[in-house]
């Protein structure tokens, strides 16, 4: 087809357009998906998965995991969760990474997750009798991954539990992913088959969910500043400081004169400012 004019063609990077574009894949991906479940039901999507990956039953409850960081900055773990009736959003879980040195570490940040979910699981239902038990662990990453939730589990005496790597092929392409296994060769399933689409939202609904937790928890990291160390200053006067000054840096190496200008800032209180910044010169 012919546009009957000059078409110009861009594929972003980064920035607004590349989150814009993602945004668009991913839309159009849920679209395909829900086409193709057309030809074929949830459970039949859950033998699909059982039979790909040789489970003994279908899965009632799968997790797929994802982190999210920008060079170690705000590091998060995230969990979604999909049994028969599609995903069940109430039972999402965020991580907010503690271990010292984990953040930008991919590894050891997984193992975090895994060690937090399951060794808290184990606390709450030794047994495992109840419906919060995964019949399947999906991980979004290959090989070093997988082996990371592998060891995780087998420390806790879990090692009965199905855990599957999902990794983007070369260029990240979308459509040829390759599926990790323990003690198997990695593979990847027939572009057009309807389990790859099903699992592909799987990844793409955790890749959502980490990212939007990651933006959400950098922001209020962002919000905070020096000024939040400044004894008796509250969210008022934090707010008039940088609608003032526009900055916490800027607050830091004000005179003494300049802090006491602003509306609201009593002169003890521009006193205190001023010496916190100045070590209590």
């Amino acid at each position: 087809l012919s546009a009957g004019h000059k078409v110009e063609i861009r594929n972003p990077k980064r920035g607004d357009q590349k989150d814009v574009l993602d945004q668009a894949i991913t839309n159009a991906r849920e679209a395909l998906a829900r086409r193709m479940a057309e030809r074929g039901t949830q459970r039949q999507l859950l033998e699909g998965v059982a039979r790909v990956f040789g489970l003994d039953a279908p899965p009632e409850r799968i997790e797929v995991y994802d982190n999210s960081h920008i060079q170690g900055a705000a590091p998060i773990g995230a969990m979604i969760v999909a049994g028969t009736d599609g995903f069940i959003k109430n039972s999402y879980r965020k991580f907010n990474i503690r271990t010292e040195g984990a953040a930008g570490d991919d590894f050891a940040m997984m193992r975090e997750v895994m060690s937090r979910r399951f060794g808290r699981a184990l606390k709450e239902n030794p047994e495992r009798d109840e419906e919060h038990w995964p019949d399947l662990v999906l991980i979004d990453g290959g090989q070093g991954q997988l082996e990371v939730v592998r060891q995780v589990l087998a420390e806790l005496g879990l090692d009965d539990i199905a855990i599957v790597g999902i990794a983007k092929g070369p260029d990240r392409d979308a459509g040829r992913e390759r599926f990790f296994l323990p003690g198997k060769p990695p593979f990847s399933l027939e572009p057009r088959d309807p389990v790859l689409y099903f699992l592909q939202r799987l990844r793409d609904e955790a890749h959502r969910f980490a990212i939007g937790t990651h933006r959400t928890r950098r922001a209020a990291a962002i919000t905070r500043s020096a000024l939040d160390e400044v004894p008796g200053i509250g969210a008022g006067r934090k707010r008039a400081l940088l609608h003032h000054f526009g900055s916490a840096r800027a607050v830091a190496v004000a005179t003494l004169e300049d802090i006491k200008a602003v509306p609201g800032i009593s002169d003890a209180l521009a006193r205190k400012i001023h010496e916190h910044f100045r070590g209590g010169q």
